[in-house]
């Protein structure tokens, strides 16, 4: 599996908000470097502003310093059409809310949570993508 290159991550940056995001459904986490683990948040069911409107009221309510985002890719790490809506994803996030955003390669986070019988796979798989992500901090 070819990861994306972890940026340098400011040691002061300690919270983080994940999202594994869907054109239908959009996964959330939260988690911290101190804990490095994720908990789930609910899923949000939501598309464009109203999207938007309900991940502001999760920044809000957790002020994390940076946000995470899965972004996909086939099994030989070749891109393809959800590579690029992920991370336009990515873009718009930082654009709108002035956080740093930070990609993880996301493969088969949703197939991993579904095997451990995850009853929300969206949040959970928001989990594994924070999870990874916080693994590879210093």
């Amino acid at each position: 599996m070819t990861a994306l290159p972890l940026p340098d991550v400011p040691s002061h940056l300690q919270t983080f908000l994940a999202f594994d995001f869907g054109s239908k459904r959009t996964g959330v986490a939260v988690g911290t470097r101190l804990m490095r683990s994720a908990q789930p948040q609910a899923t949000i069911k939501a598309e464009g502003d109203a999207r938007f409107a309900q991940i502001d009221a999760r920044i809000r309510e957790w002020q994390p310093d940076a946000l995470v985002v899965g972004v996909p890719f086939h099994p030989d790490g070749a891109a393809h059409e959800n590579t690029q809506r992920a991370r336009r994803f990515a873009r718009q996030l930082q654009g709108r809310f002035k956080l740093p955003v930070f990609e993880v390669d996301e493969r088969y986070s949703t197939t991993e949570a579904l095997e451990s019988g995850a009853k929300d796979a969206d949040a959970a798989a928001a989990c594994i993508i924070l999870e990874q992500f916080l693994r590879n901090l210093p």
